[in-house]
Protein backbone atom coordinates (compact mmCIF):
# COMPACT_ATOMS: atom_id res chain seq x y z
CA UNK A 1 0.00 0.00 0.00
CA UNK A 2 1.15 3.61 -0.36
CA UNK A 3 0.05 7.47 -0.01
CA UNK A 4 0.48 7.00 3.81
CA UNK A 5 -1.52 9.36 6.05
CA UNK A 6 -0.26 11.33 9.11
CA UNK A 7 0.22 8.72 11.69
CA UNK A 8 -1.02 11.53 14.10
CA UNK A 9 -4.19 11.37 12.12
CA UNK A 10 -4.96 7.70 11.99
CA UNK A 11 -6.90 7.47 14.87
CA UNK A 12 -9.30 10.22 14.66
CA UNK A 13 -9.85 9.02 10.79
CA UNK A 14 -10.83 5.91 11.14
CA UNK A 15 -14.02 7.09 12.67
CA UNK A 16 -14.74 9.43 10.07
CA UNK A 17 -16.94 7.31 7.43
CA UNK A 18 -20.18 5.87 8.88
CA UNK A 19 -23.48 5.72 7.67
CA UNK A 20 -25.06 9.14 7.02
CA UNK A 21 -29.12 9.53 7.71
CA UNK A 22 -30.94 11.90 5.69
CA UNK A 23 -34.17 11.79 6.49
CA UNK A 24 -35.49 8.04 6.10
CA UNK A 25 -32.51 7.15 3.75
CA UNK A 26 -29.76 5.91 5.24
CA UNK A 27 -26.31 5.13 3.97
CA UNK A 28 -23.77 2.42 4.11
CA UNK A 29 -21.36 5.46 4.56
CA UNK A 30 -20.85 9.29 3.74
CA UNK A 31 -19.33 9.66 0.69
CA UNK A 32 -20.84 10.30 -1.81
CA UNK A 33 -21.02 11.09 -5.83
CA UNK A 34 -21.60 14.64 -7.03
CA UNK A 35 -24.34 15.59 -9.50
CA UNK A 36 -22.70 16.83 -12.55
CA UNK A 37 -23.82 17.89 -16.30
CA UNK A 38 -22.95 15.96 -18.93
CA UNK A 39 -20.86 13.14 -16.60
CA UNK A 40 -23.03 11.63 -14.21
CA UNK A 41 -25.24 9.07 -16.27
CA UNK A 42 -26.32 5.60 -15.75
CA UNK A 43 -22.63 4.38 -16.62
CA UNK A 44 -20.23 6.87 -15.02
CA UNK A 45 -22.57 5.97 -11.62
CA UNK A 46 -22.66 2.30 -11.86
CA UNK A 47 -18.42 2.68 -12.20
CA UNK A 48 -18.36 4.88 -9.53
CA UNK A 49 -20.43 2.55 -7.47
CA UNK A 50 -18.37 -0.41 -8.05
CA UNK A 51 -15.76 1.49 -6.88
CA UNK A 52 -17.45 2.63 -3.33
CA UNK A 53 -19.71 5.64 -4.24
CA UNK A 54 -22.55 4.81 -1.66
CA UNK A 55 -25.06 7.75 -3.00
CA UNK A 56 -24.98 8.66 -6.40
CA UNK A 57 -27.11 11.51 -8.22
CA UNK A 58 -28.11 11.93 -11.48
CA UNK A 59 -26.88 14.96 -14.04
CA UNK A 60 -29.27 18.05 -13.97
CA UNK A 61 -32.50 17.49 -14.71
CA UNK A 62 -34.37 21.01 -16.25
CA UNK A 63 -38.15 21.46 -14.62
CA UNK A 64 -39.07 23.10 -17.88
CA UNK A 65 -37.80 20.07 -19.83
CA UNK A 66 -39.96 17.75 -17.38
CA UNK A 67 -43.35 19.60 -18.31
CA UNK A 68 -42.61 20.26 -21.95
CA UNK A 69 -41.08 17.26 -23.23
CA UNK A 70 -41.94 14.65 -20.70
CA UNK A 71 -40.85 11.42 -21.88
CA UNK A 72 -37.58 12.49 -23.47
CA UNK A 73 -36.14 14.29 -20.18
CA UNK A 74 -37.77 11.44 -18.14
CA UNK A 75 -34.82 9.16 -20.22
CA UNK A 76 -32.10 11.11 -17.82
CA UNK A 77 -33.41 8.95 -14.77
CA UNK A 78 -32.87 5.88 -16.43
CA UNK A 79 -31.87 3.74 -13.31
CA UNK A 80 -31.63 -0.22 -12.73
CA UNK A 81 -30.97 -2.01 -9.26
CA UNK A 82 -27.25 -1.92 -8.96
CA UNK A 83 -28.04 2.04 -9.33
CA UNK A 84 -29.73 2.05 -6.44
CA UNK A 85 -29.90 4.44 -4.49
CA UNK A 86 -30.26 7.28 -6.52
CA UNK A 87 -30.94 11.09 -6.12
CA UNK A 88 -32.52 13.04 -8.24
CA UNK A 89 -31.50 16.61 -9.18
CA UNK A 90 -33.83 19.27 -10.47
CA UNK A 91 -33.16 23.00 -11.65
CA UNK A 92 -35.63 25.61 -12.03
CA UNK A 93 -36.76 28.83 -10.52
CA UNK A 94 -40.27 28.49 -10.29
CA UNK A 95 -41.90 27.11 -6.76
CA UNK A 96 -45.25 25.45 -8.81
CA UNK A 97 -42.58 23.91 -11.87
CA UNK A 98 -40.29 22.35 -9.06
CA UNK A 99 -43.44 20.68 -7.19
CA UNK A 100 -45.19 19.35 -10.37
CA UNK A 101 -41.44 17.90 -11.57
CA UNK A 102 -40.83 16.53 -8.33
CA UNK A 103 -43.88 14.62 -8.22
CA UNK A 104 -43.50 13.44 -12.02
CA UNK A 105 -39.79 11.89 -10.68
CA UNK A 106 -40.52 10.83 -7.34
CA UNK A 107 -40.88 7.17 -8.29
CA UNK A 108 -38.01 7.12 -9.63
CA UNK A 109 -35.55 7.94 -7.38
CA UNK A 110 -34.87 7.34 -3.67
CA UNK A 111 -33.68 11.13 -2.86
CA UNK A 112 -34.71 14.70 -4.58
CA UNK A 113 -31.98 17.75 -4.66
CA UNK A 114 -32.84 20.93 -6.12
CA UNK A 115 -29.78 22.66 -7.84
CA UNK A 116 -29.11 26.03 -6.17
CA UNK A 117 -25.73 25.96 -7.09
CA UNK A 118 -24.64 25.64 -10.79
CA UNK A 119 -22.49 28.69 -11.81
CA UNK A 120 -22.78 28.50 -15.66
CA UNK A 121 -24.26 31.05 -17.43
CA UNK A 122 -26.94 29.21 -19.39
CA UNK A 123 -28.64 28.00 -16.28
CA UNK A 124 -28.21 31.18 -14.07
CA UNK A 125 -29.40 33.32 -17.26
CA UNK A 126 -33.14 31.12 -16.55
CA UNK A 127 -33.36 32.61 -13.07
CA UNK A 128 -31.69 28.70 -11.78
CA UNK A 129 -28.64 27.41 -10.28
CA UNK A 130 -26.59 29.91 -8.26
CA UNK A 131 -29.20 33.02 -9.37
CA UNK A 132 -31.62 31.37 -6.16
CA UNK A 133 -29.06 32.46 -3.85
CA UNK A 134 -29.91 36.07 -4.31
CA UNK A 135 -33.38 35.55 -3.66
CA UNK A 136 -33.91 33.75 -0.36
CA UNK A 137 -37.48 34.05 -0.42
CA UNK A 138 -37.81 32.52 -3.31
CA UNK A 139 -35.98 29.87 -1.90
CA UNK A 140 -38.41 29.65 1.10
CA UNK A 141 -41.07 29.41 -1.27
CA UNK A 142 -39.85 27.06 -3.68
CA UNK A 143 -38.54 24.28 -0.73
CA UNK A 144 -41.74 24.78 0.99
CA UNK A 145 -43.79 23.51 -2.43
CA UNK A 146 -41.49 21.01 -3.26
CA UNK A 147 -41.90 19.40 0.46
CA UNK A 148 -45.71 19.48 0.45
CA UNK A 149 -45.35 17.26 -2.96
CA UNK A 150 -43.42 14.71 -2.15
CA UNK A 151 -42.21 12.29 0.92
CA UNK A 152 -38.66 11.36 -0.55
CA UNK A 153 -35.76 13.23 1.58
CA UNK A 154 -35.18 16.29 0.13
CA UNK A 155 -31.68 18.14 0.12
CA UNK A 156 -30.49 21.46 -1.63
CA UNK A 157 -27.12 22.09 -3.30
CA UNK A 158 -25.68 25.65 -2.85
CA UNK A 159 -22.55 27.74 -2.95
CA UNK A 160 -21.36 30.42 0.06
CA UNK A 161 -23.07 33.33 -2.06
CA UNK A 162 -23.43 35.56 -5.61
CA UNK A 163 -20.29 37.36 -4.84
CA UNK A 164 -17.40 36.97 -2.53
CA UNK A 165 -18.44 38.12 0.71
CA UNK A 166 -21.57 37.98 0.67
CA UNK A 167 -21.89 34.83 2.58
CA UNK A 168 -25.53 34.29 1.87
CA UNK A 169 -25.20 30.51 3.11
CA UNK A 170 -25.62 31.18 6.42
CA UNK A 171 -29.34 32.47 5.80
CA UNK A 172 -30.42 30.08 3.26
CA UNK A 173 -29.39 27.13 5.80
CA UNK A 174 -32.21 28.53 8.23
CA UNK A 175 -34.41 28.91 5.69
CA UNK A 176 -34.25 25.77 4.12
CA UNK A 177 -34.16 23.82 8.04
CA UNK A 178 -37.26 25.65 8.73
CA UNK A 179 -38.98 24.93 5.60
CA UNK A 180 -38.21 20.77 5.99
CA UNK A 181 -35.01 20.44 3.53
CA UNK A 182 -33.24 17.13 4.68
CA UNK A 183 -30.01 17.39 4.21
CA UNK A 184 -27.82 20.74 2.45
CA UNK A 185 -24.81 20.20 0.29
CA UNK A 186 -22.34 23.43 0.77
CA UNK A 187 -19.85 24.02 -2.40
CA UNK A 188 -17.86 27.12 -0.36
CA UNK A 189 -16.86 29.05 -3.57
CA UNK A 190 -18.99 32.03 -4.74
CA UNK A 191 -21.06 32.44 -8.13
CA UNK A 192 -18.56 34.65 -9.09
CA UNK A 193 -15.12 32.92 -8.65
CA UNK A 194 -16.89 29.79 -10.72
CA UNK A 195 -14.23 26.99 -10.05
CA UNK A 196 -11.16 29.08 -9.30
CA UNK A 197 -9.18 29.46 -6.23
CA UNK A 198 -9.78 27.50 -3.19
CA UNK A 199 -13.08 26.44 -1.73
CA UNK A 200 -13.28 27.75 1.76
CA UNK A 201 -13.74 24.98 4.15
CA UNK A 202 -14.50 27.35 6.88
CA UNK A 203 -17.83 27.95 5.46
CA UNK A 204 -18.94 24.55 5.88
CA UNK A 205 -17.60 23.93 9.10
CA UNK A 206 -19.64 27.47 10.24
CA UNK A 207 -22.86 25.49 8.35
CA UNK A 208 -23.00 22.89 10.64
CA UNK A 209 -22.84 24.55 13.48
CA UNK A 210 -25.79 26.27 12.99
CA UNK A 211 -28.14 23.61 11.72
CA UNK A 212 -29.43 20.28 13.29
CA UNK A 213 -29.86 18.57 9.50
CA UNK A 214 -26.77 16.99 7.73
CA UNK A 215 -24.37 19.46 5.88
CA UNK A 216 -22.74 17.58 3.19
CA UNK A 217 -19.19 19.15 1.93
CA UNK A 218 -17.91 19.91 -1.33
CA UNK A 219 -15.13 21.33 -3.24
CA UNK A 220 -11.71 20.50 -3.94
CA UNK A 221 -11.80 17.29 -3.47
CA UNK A 222 -9.30 15.62 -5.55
CA UNK A 223 -7.32 12.85 -3.54
CA UNK A 224 -8.44 10.58 -0.65
CA UNK A 225 -6.82 12.70 1.77
CA UNK A 226 -8.23 15.51 0.95
CA UNK A 227 -12.09 14.14 1.90
CA UNK A 228 -10.71 12.45 5.48
CA UNK A 229 -8.60 16.34 5.93
CA UNK A 230 -12.71 18.14 5.01
CA UNK A 231 -14.48 15.79 7.60
CA UNK A 232 -12.18 16.26 10.27
CA UNK A 233 -11.32 19.81 9.99
CA UNK A 234 -15.58 21.00 9.03
CA UNK A 235 -16.97 18.32 11.06
CA UNK A 236 -19.44 17.93 8.51
CA UNK A 237 -21.64 14.76 7.77
CA UNK A 238 -19.97 13.57 4.68
CA UNK A 239 -18.54 14.60 1.40
CA UNK A 240 -19.47 15.11 -2.11
CA UNK A 241 -16.90 14.11 -4.58
CA UNK A 242 -17.17 16.02 -7.94
CA UNK A 243 -14.06 16.67 -10.05
CA UNK A 244 -11.82 14.52 -8.27
CA UNK A 245 -13.68 11.25 -9.63
CA UNK A 246 -13.44 12.47 -13.26
CA UNK A 247 -10.80 9.99 -14.57
CA UNK A 248 -10.64 8.51 -11.12
CA UNK A 249 -13.45 6.31 -10.01
CA UNK A 250 -11.26 4.93 -7.26
CA UNK A 251 -11.24 7.79 -5.42
CA UNK A 252 -14.35 6.20 -3.33
CA UNK A 253 -12.15 3.03 -2.62
CA UNK A 254 -9.23 4.84 -1.76
CA UNK A 255 -10.97 6.54 0.92
CA UNK A 256 -12.13 3.90 2.50
CA UNK A 257 -9.08 2.19 2.81
CA UNK A 258 -7.35 5.47 3.69
CA UNK A 259 -10.31 5.70 6.71
CA UNK A 260 -9.58 2.16 7.71
CA UNK A 261 -5.37 1.49 7.55
CA UNK A 262 -3.70 4.78 7.42
CA UNK A 263 -2.81 4.04 3.58
CA UNK A 264 -4.50 3.07 0.04
CA UNK A 265 -3.38 1.28 -2.80
CA UNK A 266 -2.53 3.52 -5.87
CA UNK A 267 -3.92 2.41 -9.13
CA UNK A 268 -1.58 0.57 -11.74
CA UNK A 269 -1.95 1.58 -15.28
CA UNK A 270 -3.29 -2.26 -15.85
CA UNK A 271 -6.08 -1.13 -13.39
CA UNK A 272 -6.50 1.81 -15.45
CA UNK A 273 -7.27 0.31 -18.61
CA UNK A 274 -9.19 -2.34 -17.26
CA UNK A 275 -11.83 0.74 -15.94
CA UNK A 276 -11.71 2.57 -18.79
CA UNK A 277 -12.26 -0.71 -20.43
CA UNK A 278 -15.29 -1.42 -18.18
CA UNK A 279 -16.48 2.45 -18.41
CA UNK A 280 -16.87 1.76 -22.75
CA UNK A 281 -18.55 -1.02 -22.17
CA UNK A 282 -21.01 0.12 -20.03
CA UNK A 283 -21.61 3.07 -22.60
CA UNK A 284 -21.71 1.16 -25.77
CA UNK A 285 -24.25 -1.23 -23.89
CA UNK A 286 -26.53 1.50 -23.07
CA UNK A 287 -25.81 3.88 -25.72
CA UNK A 288 -24.46 1.85 -28.57
CA UNK A 289 -21.13 2.24 -30.46
CA UNK A 290 -20.95 5.48 -31.58
CA UNK A 291 -22.05 7.44 -29.18
CA UNK A 292 -19.79 5.55 -26.56
CA UNK A 293 -16.69 6.18 -28.55
CA UNK A 294 -17.58 10.04 -29.23
CA UNK A 295 -18.19 10.18 -24.93
CA UNK A 296 -15.27 8.17 -24.04
CA UNK A 297 -13.17 10.75 -25.80
CA UNK A 298 -13.34 13.13 -23.40
CA UNK A 299 -13.24 10.82 -20.45
CA UNK A 300 -9.81 9.18 -21.48
CA UNK A 301 -8.86 12.79 -21.31
CA UNK A 302 -9.35 12.68 -17.76
CA UNK A 303 -8.16 8.68 -17.33
CA UNK A 304 -4.38 9.54 -19.42
CA UNK A 305 -2.99 11.87 -16.97
CA UNK A 306 -0.20 11.15 -14.57
CA UNK A 307 1.63 8.58 -16.18
CA UNK A 308 4.96 8.69 -18.99
CA UNK A 309 3.05 9.11 -22.49
CA UNK A 310 -0.43 10.69 -21.44
CA UNK A 311 -0.30 13.35 -23.94
CA UNK A 312 -0.16 11.20 -26.92
CA UNK A 313 -2.25 8.77 -25.62
CA UNK A 314 -5.15 12.11 -25.21
CA UNK A 315 -3.91 13.15 -28.72
CA UNK A 316 -4.48 10.04 -30.41
CA UNK A 317 -7.76 9.25 -28.40
CA UNK A 318 -8.96 12.49 -30.26
CA UNK A 319 -8.67 10.98 -33.29
CA UNK A 320 -10.39 7.44 -32.45
CA UNK A 321 -13.21 6.54 -34.58
CA UNK A 322 -14.67 3.42 -33.54
CA UNK A 323 -14.54 0.95 -31.06
CA UNK A 324 -11.48 -1.14 -31.80
CA UNK A 325 -9.84 2.31 -31.07
CA UNK A 326 -10.54 2.97 -27.87
CA UNK A 327 -9.62 -0.60 -26.96
CA UNK A 328 -6.16 -0.10 -28.86
CA UNK A 329 -5.59 3.15 -26.50
CA UNK A 330 -6.54 0.95 -23.44
CA UNK A 331 -3.89 -1.66 -24.39
CA UNK A 332 -1.15 0.72 -24.55
CA UNK A 333 -1.94 2.38 -21.16
CA UNK A 334 -2.21 -1.55 -19.86
CA UNK A 335 1.46 -2.00 -20.83
CA UNK A 336 2.95 1.23 -19.83
CA UNK A 337 4.96 1.12 -16.36
CA UNK A 338 3.67 2.60 -13.40
CA UNK A 339 4.49 5.79 -11.96
CA UNK A 340 2.85 6.28 -8.50
CA UNK A 341 1.95 9.54 -7.47
CA UNK A 342 0.09 10.89 -4.74
CA UNK A 343 -3.02 11.20 -6.23
CA UNK A 344 -3.44 8.15 -8.73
Amino acid sequence: MGCIFPLRDYHSVCIMLKPLKIRGLTLAHNVVLAPLAGITNLPFRILCRREGATLAFTEMVSVNGLVREGIKTLALLKSCPEDRPLGIQLFGDTPGQLAEAARMVEGYGDLLDINMGCPVRKVVGTGAGSALLQEPLKIAAIIRKVRAATSLPLTIKIRSGWHCGDDSFREIGRIAEAEGCDAITLHPRSRSQMFAGHADWSHIADLKDSLSIPVIGSGDLFTPQECLRMLAETGCDGVMVARGALGAPWIFRQVFELAQHGAFTPVSNHERAAAIRQHLELYAGEYGDVVAVREMKKHIGWYAKGFAGAADIRRDANGAGCLADIYALTERIGTIPDAHYPNN
